[in-house]
C-alpha cells in the first residue's frame, strides 16, 4: 500500500507541476532574465555599461512581447515541462518513500515509549532534504538547458553590444573611417537571430565545458534543497495543526479542502522562497551564458567566484534581483501544484479502491 501511495504522489506531483508551470512560465522566464542581469554599485559603474536600471516586471513582459513576440515568454518551455515533470515526479516519489519510513520509525519509537508516534519538524526537514538532493542530481542538466534558452536573447544582445562598442572605440581612435563604422553597425543590426532550440543549447553547453557543464550551478542547487525542506516542513506542520485542531473540536470530517491546501501551500512557498532566493540568483547566473555579464569582471568561474564578485561589484541588492517576481510566480505555482496534487491523489485512491472491489467481486 505504501508503494502504491508513493507512486500516486509521484504521478500527482508531476501532473500538478506541469499545470502550474504552464500557467506561470512567462513570469519564470522574465524572472530568470532579471536574476542574470548585472546592476553595478554606483562607485563601480565605470567598469561596464551594464548599469541601467532594469524595468519593472510588467514592462519587461511587454518589452519581450514587442521584440521577440509571445514565443519569447515561452523560450525553453518544452525542456522546462520535462524538467518539471521529472523534478516533481522524482521529488514526490522519494519524499513519499522516505515519509513512509519516517512514519514507521516514529510509530516504532512510540511503542518503545519514545515520542507521540508522529514525525516532528526535524524529521520532515530530513525527509525533504534527502528527496530534494536526489532530485537536484537527476534533473540539473535539464535546468541548465532551460536557463540557457530563457536567457539566450539576452546573451546575444550583450554580445552584439560588445561588438558595437568595439567598433565605436576603433572609430574614436581613428582606426576605421566614420562611413565604415556606420556600414558595419548597419550590418550588425541587420543580423537576424538564429533559431535556438534544446539541441542548440545542449551543444553550446557541451562545447563550453563538456559533460561537467550540464551540472553548472549544482552546488547552490544542492544547498537550495533547504527551500523545499522549509516549504514542506511548514506545509506538513500546518496540515497537521489543522487536523489536530478539528479533531480537538470533535468534528466528524478532518479532511482538508482544496482551498485550504491552496492557502497553506502559498504560505509554505513564500517562507521558503524569501529565505533561499540569493542561492537561486547565483545558480541562474552560473547556468546562463557568461557573456551576459559583459565585462570579464562580471563573469564567473564557479560558485565562490560568483558570490565574491556579486558582493564586490553589486552588493547585497544583487542577490535579490527579481525577487518580487519570483515570489508571485513561486507562491502561485506552488499553490496550484499542491491543490492539483492533492486532488489527483484523492482521485487515484478512489480508483484504486474501486479496482480492488472489482477484483474482489470477480474472485469471489
Amino acid at each position: 500500500m505504501s508503494e502504491s501511495n508513493a507512486i500516486a504522489n509521484g504521478l500527482a506531483g508531476a501532473g500538478g507541476g506541469i499545470i502550474a508551470q504552464i500557467i506561470t512560465y512567462p513570469l519564470q522566464a522574465v524572472n530568470t532574465r532579471q536574476q542574470t542581469e548585472r546592476t553595478l554599485k554606483r562607485n563601480k559603474q565605470s567598469f561596464t555599461s551594464n548599469s541601467t536600471t532594469a524595468p519593472g516586471t510588467l514592462l519587461q513582459i511587454f518589452q519581450v512581447i514587442g521584440t521577440e513576440g509571445w514565443g519569447g515568454l515561452y523560450s525553453g518551455l518544452k525542456p522546462s515541462l520535462l524538467g518539471t515533470a521529472a523534478s516533481q515526479g522524482i521529488y514526490y516519489y522519494f519524499y513519499q518513500v522516505f515519509k513512509n519510513k519516517a512514519v514507521t520509525i516514529a510509530a516504532a519509537q512510540k511503542v518503545k515509549g519514545r515520542g507521540d508516534g508522529t514525525v516532528g519538524m526535524f524529521g520532515w526537514l530530513v525527509v525533504a532534504a534527502i528527496a530534494g538532493s536526489l532530485n537536484v542530481l537527476f534533473t540539473n542538466p535539464i535546468w541548465v538547458l532551460v536557463t540557457r534558452m530563457q536567457t539566450h536573447t539576452q546573451a546575444q544582445r550583450k554580445i552584439m553590444e560588445e561588438k558595437k562598442e568595439a567598433l565605436r572605440k576603433a572609430a574614436s581612435e581613428s582606426t576605421i573611417a566614420d562611413s565604415t563604422l556606420q556600414d558595419k553597425l548597419a550590418e550588425l543590426n541587420s543580423i537576424k537571430p538564429r533559431p535556438y532550440g534544446t539541441i542548440h543549447a545542449a551543444n553550446e553547453v557541451y562545447n563550453e565545458a563538456g559533460i561537467v557543464g550540464f551540472w553548472k550551478g549544482v552546488i547552490p542547487a544542492l544547498i537550495m534543497v533547504c527551500n523545499p525542506s522549509i516549504q514542506f516542513m511548514i506545509y506538513e506542520s500546518s496540515l497537521k495543526h489543522l487536523r489536530e485542531k478539528r479533531a480537538a473540536k470533535k468534528q466528524g470530517n478532518t479532511s482538508i479542502s482544496a482551498l485550504e491546501v491552496f492557502l497553506v501551500g502559498a504560505i509554505a512557498k513564500l517562507g521558503a522562497t524569501v529565505s533561499t532566493y540569493p542561492l537561486l540568483v547565483v545558480k541562474s547566473r552560473l547556468q546562463a551564458k557568461q557573456e551576459i555579464g559583459g565585462s570579464s569582471s562580471l563573469r564567473y568561474s564557479g560558485t565562490f567566484d560568483a558570490v565574491l564578485k556579486m558582493i564586490r561589484y553589486e552588493g547585497l541588492p544583487g542577490f535579490y534581483k527579481g525577487m518580487s517576481t519570483k515570489i508571485v510566480q513561486s507562491v502561485f505555482a506552488a499553490s496550484v501544484l499542491f491543490m492539483v496534487k492533492e486532488e489527483l491523489v484523492k482521485a487515484f485512491m478512489v480508483l484504486a479502491d474501486k479496482s480492488k472491489k472489482v477484483v474482489s467481486n470477480i474472485s469471489s
